[in-house]
């Protein structure tokens, strides 16, 4: 009796699943998970009011794509070069390069390849984009090689880097981006950095320094302070920018999303202080689901009250009145 083998695929040759296994890794070396870092690039797109003009949107969503591209080539950047700390972390020691799943010679040709098309991209776009990415580049060249050694630099130089993402954004559409605006983007940033920073004293322990020489300049209780000082100044600047900022005059009533806001920084630090997440702050993003209907309620508040406050006279509570 005939059997039914013949019927079945044939496995694919061993060179081609190490082909398959080799690529996967390399795409995970990428950290796209880490792409919601991008989602800054949006950030002047949606407090110019600007969010569903087509060509605008299409021109912020090219951006951002090129910021995924040009982070995926820094992430394999910075894991070549921490490959053997990365060994000795729990978590990180997985990492495709660290494990030894990705070949550095391969990691070091994507990196030259996924900066180059970033940079070419960005000059497509404008002249003012284009050096934003070689400056974000540059940036996370010098954080690689050096900044990363120096305390409180290491986390600042991190923070540009979501700096240059929300003003890359407002370069890529052409708009004016508020210092409010920007600075509240630096300060966030140092938030997220100094909790991430706390989280692997806490992981690590009494290892912390071998993974990442930086940490033994730190301490639990001089990390306590400095991110208590930035969420601080976080309200501060937020709430400054929708009460006294351009879009807040012509958006009257932007000051509403200042509790969510609020709300959602107490939410991190709770995450933080009592759950022991912060580490990765975008899976941190990923996971808690408060943290996210949080972040999609600002996000809505804000299109309402932008298309209110801009579409009628007294602004939204000017038109609630009138509907009465």
């Amino acid at each position: 009796m005939e059997t039914k083998a013949s019927s079945l695929p044939e496995p694919l040759p061993k060179t081609d699943r190490s082909i398959g296994r080799t690529l996967r890794a390399l795409f995970e070396a990428t950290r796209p998970k880490q792409a919601t870092k991008n989602l800054f690039v949006f950030a002047a797109l949606v407090f110019a009011g600007d969010l569903f003009k087509a060509s605008l949107f299409l021109r912020a969503l090219l951006a951002f794509l090129i910021f995924c591209i040009t982070t995926g080539g820094v992430y394999l950047f910075n894991d070549i070069f921490d490959a053997e700390r990365d060994r000795l972390h729990p978590q990180k020691r997985h990492r495709p390069i660290a494990s030894g799943a990705l070949p550095i010679p391969l990691a070091w040709t994507a990196v030259f390849c996924l900066e180059a098309v970033g940079s070419i991209a960005a000059f497509f776009i404008n002249l003012r984009f284009g050096i934003t990415i070689v400056a974000y580049i540059l940036l996370q060249v010098a954080y690689g090689l050096f900044l990363k050694q120096i305390v409180l630099l290491d986390v600042f130089a991190l923070a540009a880097g979501f700096l240059l993402r929300t003003a890359g954004g407002g370069f890529a559409i052409k708009v004016g981006i508020s210092p409010w605006l920007l600075l509240c983007t630096l300060e966030l940033a140092l938030f997220l950095g100094f909790g991430k920073r706390r989280q692997e004293i806490v992981t690590l322990g009494p290892d912390a320094g071998k993974h990442r020489p930086i940490l033994e300049e730190y301490s639990l209780p001089l990390l306590d302070q400095l991110i208590g000082l930035v969420v601080a100044m976080t309200l501060i600047s937020y709430s400054v920018y929708a009460v006294e900022s351009p879009s807040a005059r012509s958006h009257p009533h932007l000051w509403a999303t200042v509790p969510i806001v609020l709300y959602g920084l107490f939410r991190y630090l709770y995450l933080v202080y009592r759950k022991g997440w912060g580490g990765a702050p975008d899976e941190v993003l990923l996971q808690d689901r408060p943290l996210q209907i949080t972040i999609l309620l600002w996000f809505l508040l804000v299109l309402i009250l932008f298309a209110f406050d801009g579409h009628t006279k007294g602004g939204l509570l000017g038109y609630l009145i009138l509907q009465r």
